[in-house]
């Protein structure tokens, strides 16, 4: 599961200092919902997170706001940004495995939409994941 919980961190958070404009989300309150569905040598079903966070424009605006965080053991292999949206790829070690990470994510005023895709390989065995993300304005932050 920590490969799990890196996916969820890397879908919701990086730096965008290097963001030249400012991203096309509009401020407010902000749903993000996330369907992963895992392939792989074990079952595992479909889990569905929901999370809500509040955006300002202050945060859109400066250099802390973001949706990827990278972990311990992760390095940032590439990453193309402008208003509109994301590309990344990145790669995590930890425990005996690695993961291979491929995200992407559109900014589209009051949605966002991405997707990300890992794979794993592991003790364990291979495993891939596949989540999508989509996010929606949903009013004023309270």
């Amino acid at each position: 599961m920590m490969i799990r919980n890196i996916v969820v961190t890397a879908a919701l958070t990086l730096p965008v200092a290097a963001l030249a404009a400012t991203p096309n989300v509009t401020p407010g309150e902000w749903e993000f919902v996330s369907v992963t569905s895992m392939d792989g040598d074990m079952q595992i079903p479909d889990q569905t997170e929901t999370e809500r966070q509040c955006i300002t424009q202050e945060e859109l605006e400066g250099a802390e706001f973001g949706f990827i965080e990278e972990e311990e053991g992760c390095e940032l292999l590439n990453q193309d940004m402008n208003a509109d949206g994301l590309e990344y790829s990145m790669v995590c070690r930890a425990e005996g495995g690695e993961a291979t990470i491929d995200g992407e994510m559109r900014f589209m005023g009051e949605k966002i939409e991405g997707t990300v895709d890992i794979f794993t390989q592991s003790p364990m065995g291979e495993l891939t994941m596949n989540t999508v993300i989509e996010g929606e304005r949903i009013g004023n932050c309270e």
